[in-house]
């Protein structure tokens, strides 16, 4: 394959070690885990696997940095100048973000340039929070009692957040942004996939002088990572990926009564009226269906549509699918690169043969393509008579697999759309804004797009049912990480106006 990947030196300075209480050290084992790039195989870098004593390490630094360390006791507005100053350097390394990102998980260079630029604002909008969040809340004339009852909301204590692979330097930072700002001190835990946004913030921490411990960074796969759920110095977990994970972090968190916000993927529908034009739709579908080489948790992948109209939709999104340029992340051209892994392109390939032996219809894809004798490379793949009973209809496949389903009618549609445990994301297609609406309250899901995907973490982001606990982003991502206390008092304290 001719490939235009660079093979420059990793812009990272100490990929093998972890980044604990502020300073970097090597892992205990002394292990490694090894990072293929997704594109070619090859071996794109080494960085320091951690193991449960590296997590016990971590985690009693970020303790000591709560318990006794001035980060839970410092105002807001300091706090929030450190994550102004995270802003900052985040913006001077979007170029490093956009270079590793492809390298790591598949996404198309110019899409991770894009988003990368995007990701300081995440931390800037939390530190004007520390202006007109209302983290202390006056009362007079308790009922039961006193002059005054002051709602103070308070850390929650010691953050585990465990980051996926897809997207994470977007993901961390609707953690970490929020979790400082709250006073909470964190342990980040990067997947082996893609580990090197946790690393480019710990390097940030370090250059802006966080104080040691508030923000520790580990790679761990699935055994030291369960450590950090089940460690009683961890007040609070906060995990994005996949259901099956999450029922066991969200059990694990429920024995010990530890807080927890689980985002843990979808099975999204987009509903298609009657009204709308469908190579309009084919086209705002199928080309955000490469999106991150289909490796979204909230992506549009259940396509309902009137069965008159079904098949005149899946010639349009054939049509769309036809025209997509797979290959080389790094070549300008290129809309869809490859996926994560090789076990990812085997999962995938999987829920291909399972649709075919359901008896779903091959409407276009579902190989991997000729030309490319090297990667995770899958074509975009379209299904179509689709049971929504089918497991293609009804399990994530987290690949850029798509399955169209005939309605009877709107209302059927919309009964499909809520057929499924999952209720992260879904969209409504149509022309006239008060069916939009009416259909949107209708869907049970944490968000609702009009007329193409949409999303928007600076609101919030979470799921109903299995699709998750909590929020993401926003307000609501903020109050997260805090704790209500209740201070009933028999006079009005100096500070309160």
């Amino acid at each position: 394959m001719n490939t235009k990947i660079s093979h420059a030196e990793v812009p990272l300075a100490h990929p093998d070690c972890l980044f604990i209480d502020g300073a970097w050290v090597k892992p205990l084992s002394g292990k490694m885990f090894d990072i293929k790039s997704p594109a070619t195989e090859a071996l794109y870098m080494q960085v320091a696997e951690a193991s449960e004593d590296d997590i016990n390490l971590a985690v009693t630094a970020a303790r000591n940095a709560f318990d006794s360390g001035p980060w839970s006791q410092m105002t807001h507005a300091k706090r929030a100048s450190y994550l102004r100053a995270m802003a900052d350097e985040l913006a001077k390394r979007s170029d490093d973000v956009a270079n590793i990102w492809p390298n790591e998980m598949g996404i198309v260079h110019a899409v991770a340039g894009a988003f990368s630029a995007t990701i300081p604002d995440v931390y800037r909008y939390y530190a004007d929070l520390s202006e007109s969040f209302p983290f202390e809340e006056a009362f007079p004339n308790p009922p039961g009692g006193g002059e005054i009852a002051l709602l103070v909301k308070e850390p929650v204590g010691v953050v585990g957040t465990i980051i996926p692979w897809n997207a994470p330097i977007n993901i961390m930072a609707y953690t970490i942004a929020p979790a400082l700002l709250a006073g909470c001190t964190v342990v980040l835990k990067s997947s082996p996939e893609a580990p090197g946004g946790g690393y480019i913030m710990a390097e940030i921490a370090e250059a802006i002088g966080l104080p040691a411990g508030v923000l520790n960074v580990v790679t761990a796969d699935r055994e030291a990572s369960e450590r950090l759920v089940r460690h009683p110095g961890v007040d609070k977990i906060s995990f994005t990926g996949s259901n099956v994970a999450g029922r066991k972090i969200g059990a694990i968190c429920a024995d010990r009564i530890a807080r927890c916000t689980l985002e843990l993927g979808g099975k999204s529908a987009a509903v298609i009226l009657d009204d709308y034009d469908l190579k309009e739709a084919a086209e705002a579908i199928g080309s955000f269906s490469c999106f991150l080489s289909g490796q979204v948790c909230s992506s549009l992948t259940r396509v309902i549509v009137t069965k008159d109209r079904h098949d005149e939709f899946v010639a349009a999104l054939t049509a769309v699918y036809a025209n997509i340029k797979i290959g080389d992340p790094f070549d300008p051209e290129t809309q869809l690169g490859p996926l994560v892994s090789e076990r990812q392109l085997a999962r995938v390939e999987e829920y291909i043969e399972i649709a075919k032996n359901e008896g779903a219809t091959l409407a276009f894809g579902g190989e991997r393509p000729a030309d490319l004798d090297q990667g995770f490379y899958i074509q975009p793949t379209l299904f179509s008579n689709v049971g929504n009973d089918f497991r293609i209809a009804r399990e994530e496949v987290f690949g850029p697999v798509l399955c169209v389903i005939p309605a009877e009618n709107e209302e059927h549609a919309i009964e499909l759309a809520n057929d499924t445990v999952f209720g992260l994301n879904n969209s409504v297609f149509t022309n006239n804004i008060d069916r939009a609406y009416a259909v949107a309250r209708q869907l049970r899901s944490g968000t609702v797009g009009h007329n193409v995907f949409r999303s928007d973490m600076m609101i919030g982001f979470g799921g109903f049912k299995q699709s998750g606990i909590g929020r993401q982003g926003g307000v609501a991502g903020l109050a997260a990480y805090l704790e209500n206390k209740t201070v009933i008092l028999n006079d009005i304290p100096s500070h309160v106006v």
